[in-house]
Order: C-alpha cells, then structure tokens, then sequence
C-alpha cells in the first residue's frame, strides 16, 4: 500500500499489509513508537530510561521523570527524518550527560537513583562492548559490516558437555576478531565470557539487562585468550608505536584504552609493575614465551620475549582497570 502515511489510519479499508502496520507506527502523530525509542536509546547511556519501566508505557509501568524532555526529544526525532545519529548526538553533546559522574553524599542523599539527573551517567558496559574495546585497543578489531556468524575462542569441551552434541570448532584468522554482534550463538550453550558480564540468553526478549558484579568477571579479563591475546598485541603497540621511553608507552597503552593521560600515582604504579615483570620474565624465558603462546595471531618475533611479556602483562593490567570497563 504506497497511500501517504499521513493519511492512513489503522481502521481504514487498506489491506491488512504489514507495510501498513510499520506506516500506521512510524506517522508523524503516533504518540507512542518515537518516546519508546528515544527512551531505549537514553537508557543505553544513562542505564535506566526516562521512564524507567522500558517495556511498559502503560497505566502499570512508571511515569516519565522528565515528561517534557521525552515529548522533546520524541518530536526532534520525528522531525528530523527518525535521524539516529542525530538523536545519539544530541544526548551526548547535552550538558546532562557530560557531568561528572562523581556521587557526592548530598547527591546521594537528594539523588540516590539519578532519576533526576544530577550526575552524569556510571555504569558498566555491556559485553559485547567490552570485547570490542579490548579488539579495538590492540588493533586486533575486524570492522567488516555483515557477514555470517562467526566462532571466537570458547573453552574446550564445553560444548560437548552441556550439548550432547558436536563440538565446538573456533574459527581462524579475521573471524575471530569480529565484533562480538557476530558472534555464533547456540541457546543452550551461550558464550560463557558473554554471560559472565550479564549478556541475554536470548531465550525471551530482554529490554533492559541487568548489571552484576561477580569474580568470574574478574577472572574472565585476567585469564581468557581473547583478553590475553589482546594484551600482547597492544603491548607490541606500546613497543612499536609508543615511543623509546617507559612512561611514554605505558602513556600511549592508558591513552588508548580509557582516552586520556595516566595521573603521577598511576604511572608509577604501572612502572613498578612493569620492573617486576621485566625482572620476572627476564629470569624464566619459559614463563615470558608461555605467557605469550595464547591466540592465533603470530607473535612479533623481532621483539625480545621476556620485554614482550613484562609489557603484556601491564597492558592486561591497564584492560582490567575498573576505568576501562566502566562508561562514566
């Protein structure tokens, strides 16, 4: 049905065409579709919508805490063509989302929830986001749009154990470094390294996912190939691009990674550790080659073992950081 979506109605005699359902939703006066939208989106950076029941708009789910702001931001995005990237931009360059994020007792106390917005946004990010930046910071990230799913690394045997199928075949080369939105997904065996970080099952629709804070989290950055794969690749960064001097590739890997500049008490406590290291590995090559035989990317051989493992090891410290995985 090509009729003007301005003049169709969901009671007219139009054929019950699904086109027309999508026209009917998108009109330019449908009260809803817009404020559900730009209320998802303003959850994904604030973590919790101007009306905090995401999945309800209706006489059960909660009030808006800043009704005009939603019918604001709902009537700019109709008006400007449904413009994603604008809406995105809006809420980023808007002086409520740059405050500090800092949570001061009489914030606390006025605030607890930050339904009134009196700080800027703290929350964990999701999964997915936190494989990608780990990617994307050692230069291992494919950024290729679309293609089939892809396989990364999953522990051996766990497939087989909780399947009663066939085993788990990870994939090689460029696959494994696509963005975890192509990751292969099986419902009764879901990436464990996703779920530790509160990733949906997609066994139901999930509209807002929750955020926990467990050791396997920890543990998961600390010890997963992907993790460790990652903190060699940026330590050859650090080596090659960052510079001669210790501070500076140590500057150049936090620079990368939470985009900004460490503090005095930060370098320094990333160049005792790297002295430890450097001390450790230089005294066990065994050790330094060990640690740095995990994933399927070559390892640069013109850089000394036992240097490549001291600054692996300082890199993984920098992606553990509370900071890295943390928007705030």
């Amino acid at each position: 049905n090509d009729e003007d979506p301005e003049k169709l109605s969901i009671d007219s005699a139009a054929p019950r065409y699904r086109k027309q359902f999508a026209l009917w939703l998108t009109r330019p006066d449908h009260p809803l579709t817009a404020r559900v939208l730009v209320n998802r989106v303003w959850q994904g950076h604030f973590g919790q919508g101007i009306v905090s029941t995401a999945n309800d708009f209706g006489r059960q789910g909660q009030r808006p805490s800043h009704p005009e702001l939603l019918d604001w931001l709902a009537t700019r995005f109709v008006d400007s063509g449904w413009d994603m990237k604008g809406l995105l931009k809006t809420i980023v360059m808007s002086a409520t989302y740059r405050q500090s994020s800092k949570a001061t007792p009489a914030l606390m106390e006025k605030d607890p929830e930050n339904r009134f917005l009196a700080r800027g946004p703290r929350l964990r990010l999701p999964a997915e986001v936190i494989r990608d930046q780990a990617l994307a910071a050692s230069g291992l990230l494919v950024e290729e749009i679309g293609g089939p799913s892809v396989k990364p690394y999953q522990p051996p045997g766990l497939w087989e154990e909780l399947s009663f199928g066939d085993g788990y075949r990870t994939d090689s080369g460029e696959k494994l470094y696509r963005r975890s939105l192509y990751t292969y997904w099986k419902r009764t065996v879901a990436p464990p390294a996703m779920t530790s970080f509160d990733a949906s099952s997609r066994e139901s629709c999930t509209v807002r996912q929750t955020r926990t804070n467990t050791p396997l989290q920890a543990l998961n950055l600390m010890n997963d190939v992907t993790y460790l794969e990652a903190s060699r690749k940026l330590a050859e960064r650090m080596l090659k691009e960052g510079g001669s001097a210790e501070d500076d590739r140590i500057a150049y890997a936090f620079r990368l990674v939470v985009s900004r500049h460490p503090k005095g008490e930060e370098s320094k406590i990333l160049r005792d550790s790297l002295h430890g290291f450097v001390g450790r590995y230089q005294n066990d090559s065994k050790a330094a080659l060990k640690y740095l035989n995990y994933g399927d990317s070559a390892r640069d051989e013109t850089l000394s073992p036992s240097e490549l493992a001291a600054y692996t090891a300082v890199a993984s410290l920098i992606l553990n950081l509370d900071e890295t995985i943390t928007k705030e």
